[in-house]
């Protein structure tokens, strides 16, 4: 495994670096009183990654178990305790878990602690996912269908 190609060109650095401060606002609202952030788009990153922070309510929230074919996702357990299925099994992730998933791979999460959780959400390489976000929030998947989930890349399985 080498390095991948340079992705900048100049003989010296430059100012590009970007600061969001721990008090900014979180971008979306969900109707289970969660949030998530937009740390990183694919558009910031230049399609490398996309990194959301999401910050579950008391309410048991979560999606079932699907895949992607396109991008690989990890999670970050910040705070309390988040359900997460590594597609053979439920494991309490809390805070200093880590879970990656492959492309393809079967995974879902959930908090039904009855607390409030946290975490980071880590696709690779970047896609714009938070359109997927705002869809749901927006009710796209009961005016859209399956058609929502396959341009988003959300392959869903029966649980």
């Amino acid at each position: 495994m080498s390095y991948p190609d340079p992705r900048y060109f100049a003989d010296t650095g430059e100012v590009s670096a970007t600061f969001r401060p721990a008090d900014a606002p979180p971008e979306i609202t969900f109707s289970s009183g969660g949030t998530c952030s937009l740390l990183s788009t694919d558009k910031d990153s230049g399609g490398l990654y996309g990194l959301y922070r999401w910050d579950f309510a008391a309410t048991p929230s979560g999606p079932g178990t699907h895949f992607h074919k396109t991008m690989s996702e990890a999670f970050f357990i910040l705070k309390g305790c988040v359900r997460l299925f590594n597609g053979e099994k439920w494991v309490e992730a809390t805070p200093g878990d880590y879970l990656f998933v492959p492309p393809g791979g079967l995974h879902a999460f959930r908090n039904e602690s009855g607390e409030e959780a946290s975490m980071l959400l880590m696709f690779a390489p970047g896609a714009p996912r938070e359109n997927y976000f705002r869809g749901l929030v927006e009710g796209l998947p009961a005016k859209l269908g399956e058609a929502f989930f396959l341009e988003h890349d959300q392959y869903n399985v029966e649980d």
